[in-house]
């Protein structure tokens, strides 16, 4: 057996969930920060059999996407004045880790 965790754009955590859902796989979603940036993520914990790992990746895959977004850049001046250069970032897809589970119980 194999748990995945998957960290994925709040965007995407949705459409991801759901169709993780459709095709009867079980999920738990964790509300997290991204470092980067900051910004809204979803951990998604689903735990599968060793054969099914590769579709689980596949819908995942399928479902969320990468996007560019502008966000300020701080350069400094002298005296302390700063100016935010708008720099061009690539947010989104997902983070995949896939380990292995030694015992699963559900109580």
């Amino acid at each position: 057996m194999k748990m995945i965790l998957a960290i994925v754009s709040n965007d995407d955590s949705s459409n991801v969930s759901r169709q993780l859902t459709r095709e009867q796989y079980s999920v738990t979603r964790l509300a997290t920060t991204g470092g980067f940036l900051m910004s809204g993520n979803t951990t998604l914990l689903i735990g599968v059999e060793d054969e099914k790992v590769d579709n689980v990746i596949q819908i995942i895959s399928a479902n969320s996407r990468k996007r560019t977004k502008m966000v300020p850049s701080t350069a400094s001046f002298s005296a302390g004045m700063y100016a935010g250069m708008p720099v061009q970032v690539t947010v989104g897809g997902a983070t995949i880790f896939v380990m292995n589970v030694e015992r699963f119980e559900k109580v």
